[in-house]
């Protein structure tokens, strides 16, 4: 691709402007830290009959299609635990902020939330890219961040909580799913930022493991809406499928490109790791009808603690509004957090942390165990085909939940990866 420097050099700037501003931010600590430097645990301010959580998502730009219903959650399940009792004693007191798309707004969000607010653990990020922005803040103030979105592996953080998917529980069952139906040569499409390039790094090599055919691999730069060219140069590959790891509203736009260069579902049909409920709604079912998703949990998924969940949702944002599994992790995360909390009977990090190991939740998507030593959470793989409806039907499961291996150890063709 002619433009290919072009997106590095772009990448690699936008890159060390984030890692300026997290550096910048992690040196200015001590003006709100009065017990000490920012490599020093931050404060947590417990001394009234609440406890404060930073909520830190997109609240703005391209990534709002997609966060904005992930703080909702959170909001949910806060409401629910404020209502029975609270943690500890304290009623939780969200305090969220606006991420707006924007990596070194998240790192200066989460900054503010640690030392400012003093809050006790923060939820939120979506994007591989804010994550990333964010983590050396938190584990230089030692604070807990609870990530709830998939994401490509290849991380483990003292700090961090990773209660989406990693990709042995979304990417290779995926790939496993297509393989079994016949699809081997496969056309790769993605936002051009960590996630997407690592995931695709990672389905390469599972690609050459399996007898598997890459076609083609694109990227679009976060929230375009330009996919013409893309759009015909899978068309033209004849590929047996799309995986897709575009993020936010240029979703929107692929799918109409899509269709609008005659491909359809039947003759080659996308599976698509970023598209849930919400963004089936916002880019329209007659643009995504029958098309495949791979996530843990979906609206449709059978048990009580789901129809709990659902009904619970609607009677608070609206009955056409759907669930989806980055919510149902965010939701998952606060009641999680919460039973760590109980066990240390602490909200001290540290104590929170080696509580952790072994704690079980009967959540929507069912039962959930965290793995203390990774601090990612066994997960049940689920594919499902998108509906007329909007909801998307699980036509493959894993059966039972599987432990995470973020680092891929397990895969002999993912040696080199790491």
């Amino acid at each position: 691709m002619s433009s290919l420097p072009h997106i590095h050099r772009r990448r690699f700037l936008a890159g060390t402007a984030a890692l300026a501003a997290v550096v910048a931010l992690s040196a200015c600590g001590a003006k709100t830290d009065a017990a000490g430097s920012s490599d020093k645990a931050a404060k947590i301010d417990v001394s009234g009959d609440t406890v404060k959580v930073g909520l830190l998502n997109s609240l703005s730009g391209t990534m709002a299609i997609s966060e904005v219903t992930v703080r909702n959650s959170l909001t949910l399940a806060i409401d629910e635990i404020n209502a029975s009792g609270g943690v500890l004693g304290k009623k939780i007191k969200p305090i969220s902020e606006d991420g707006a798309s924007d990596w070194p707004t998240f790192a200066e969000k989460a900054q503010k939330l640690i030392k400012e607010d003093q809050v006790a653990a923060t939820f939120g990020c979506w994007t591989s890219a804010s994550r990333k922005a964010v983590k050396p803040v938190f584990e230089k103030n030692k604070s807990l961040l609870f990530y709830p979105v998939q994401y490509e592996g290849l991380e483990q953080s003292p700090y961090i909580f990773y209660t989406g998917a990693t990709t042995n529980q979304q990417i290779v069952p995926a790939l496993d799913y297509l393989k079994s139906q016949g699809l081997k040569k496969l056309y790769l499409v993605g936002s051009d930022y960590v996630f997407p390039r690592t995931a695709n790094k990672e389905i390469r090599a599972y690609a050459k493991a399996n007898g598997m055919t890459i076609l083609g691999e694109d990227y679009a730069p976060l929230g375009s809406t330009e996919f013409s060219t893309i759009a015909n140069k899978v068309k033209s590959s004849k590929a047996d499928a799309v995986f897709n790891t575009l993020n936010g509203d240029s979703n929107v736009a692929f799918f109409k490109e899509y269709k609008s260069a005659g491909l359809t579902a039947k003759s080659m049909p996308v599976v698509s790791v970023s598209i849930a409920e919400e963004e089936v709604k916002s880019i329209g079912t007659q643009y995504l009808d029958g098309q495949l998703t791979a996530w843990n949990y979906y609206q449709t998924t059978q048990g009580a603690a789901n129809e709990k969940f659902v009904k619970a949702y609607k009677a608070k944002y609206g009955q056409d509004k759907p669930t989806s599994d980055p919510m149902e992790a965010a939701y998952v995360s606060v009641y999680l957090w919460k039973a760590m909390v109980e066990k240390a009977k602490s909200f001290d990090p540290e104590k929170v942390k080696a509580a952790s190991d072994g704690i079980t939740f009967d959540a929507p998507e069912g039962k959930v165990t965290i793995d203390g030593a990774s601090q990612h959470i066994y997960k049940t793989a689920r594919i499902g085909k998108v509906g007329s409806d909007g909801l998307i039907e699980q036509v493959w499961d894993s059966g039972k939940p599987i432990k995470p291996d973020p680092y891929l150890k397990g895969y002999s063709w993912a040696s080199g990866l790491s």
